[in-house]
């Protein structure tokens, strides 16, 4: 027997009575049908109601989730249900009410995107942190903020949400957005100036409980572009979270909010140019040690702070110098970089010894290896040692 859908009839009910009319064994605890339920089962890109019901005992089963199959909604319970047993239902409303906040507000966008640019919403999906439109064809960010401005305005103008199943003369004159080609039982959803689109979900009754409509972001997919967007309460967490962000950011730059930006541009810039002049200063530095090495000698060199550049460098001028063999570490992180180089011995035995000992990782020619160590600077010192003892 098919389920009578009270969210069709009230979308903001959140308790009901109800009957079971079914209970079996599911992938998780036990599927149980209802004569009639406001649950909302996964459908059109959103996933199905949380949840519990109510024993007239006070035995409480908790609703995971909610699936339809031919006309009948299955409850996720966790707990095994007589068949015509009543009971109470009652929805996660939290959970729920953003889910319709979200859904009305991606049809606004959606249908200021259709009107304004012709595109198509060919993908949705409603998850419980954001939710994603992909549209038809590309976009500016420029365009999605205009998109974003007028569908808040659609919010702040509160009109009424509308949900009818048109009789199919009507329906044949009808001008909505659909997915599918649906000919029967379209269910529409009207918002007066926004859209009118086929949808099977519940939604709010005015677009004002929608509260605030917030586009996160938008990137290419699939030959369109993919929104990030977020409505109502997540919206406005979202918002005040990265208010926070921003606030911290400036106090940390000692720069105006709306000024941020361009502090960390300026701030960017004066870091690359730093890192250039502490690049040429260590192979500078470089250069100066490798000139005081001995020559026809193994040698062992562990600094506090050179990069791969300079470490480089390094080894390069002390084979120039004919130095048997140079070994050159530096930290990074948590472990150390090292390039080991020689103009008489092998390197590849040797590294891969040494990468077993002091848990490293690298390889690289026979005259010359790199790579870095999971070890501190007395192990490396130990290990050289050995091979110094070796010769």
């Amino acid at each position: 027997m098919p389920t009578q859908r009270i969210y069709y009839e009230d979308s903001h009910a959140r308790t009901f009575e109800g009957v079971v009319t079914a209970c079996e064994p599911g992938k998780a605890g036990y599927r149980i049908a209802l004569d009639r339920t406001c649950f909302f089962p996964e459908g059109g890109g959103q996933y199905g109601d949380r949840g519990s019901l109510r024993t007239p005992s006070g035995e409480i089963i908790s609703v995971a989730d909610t699936r339809e199959r031919e006309g009948v909604i299955w409850h996720s319970g966790d707990k095994p249900l007589p068949v015509g047993s009543p009971v109470t239902g009652e929805l996660d409303w939290e959970l729920r009410f953003a889910r319709m906040q979200c859904h009305t507000g991606e049809h606004i966008v959606s249908g200021l995107f259709h009107r304004l640019y012709g595109l198509e919403n060919v993908g949705f999906h409603l998850g419980d942190e954001e939710m994603t439109i992909d549209l038809s064809g590309g976009v500016t960010w420029a365009q999605a903020q205009e998109v974003q401005r007028l569908a808040n305005r659609g919010v702040a103008e509160d009109v009424p949400v509308s949900c009818a199943v048109p009789p199919p003369e009507e329906l044949a004159r009808l001008e909505y957005r659909s997915k599918l080609a649906l000919t029967e039982n379209v269910r529409i959803v009207t918002i007066p100036g926004y859209d009118v689109c086929a949808c099977c979900a519940p939604h709010v009754k005015r677009t004002g409980e929608i509260g605030l409509i917030h586009l996160a972001g938008i990137q290419n997919w699939k030959g369109g572009v993919r929104i990030r967007m977020l409505c109502g309460s997540r919206a406005v967490a979202d918002v005040m979270a990265k208010q926070n962000q921003i606030s911290a950011i400036s106090a940390l730059l000692s720069a105006k909010q709306e000024g941020a930006a361009q502090a960390v541009e300026r701030l960017s810039g004066a870091l690359e140019t730093a890192k250039h002049r502490a690049a040429q200063l260590g192979k500078a530095l470089a250069e100066r040690k490798a000139e005081a090495l001995p020559q026809g000698e193994r040698c062992l060199l562990l600094f506090e702070t050179l990069d791969t550049a300079a470490l480089r460098t390094l080894v390069n001028a002390a084979l120039d110098r004919d130095t048997g063999l140079c070994a050159a570490f530096a930290p990074e992180g948590d472990r150390f970089q090292y390039i080991i180089g020689s103009g008489q011995t092998d390197l590849r035995p040797l590294v891969k010894e040494m990468n077993g000992t002091l848990r490293g990782r690298g390889g690289g020619s026979a005259q010359m290896v790199q790579g870095s160590v999971q070890a501190g600077r007395r192990e490396i010192e130990a290990w050289w040692n050995t091979v110094v003892n070796k010769s």
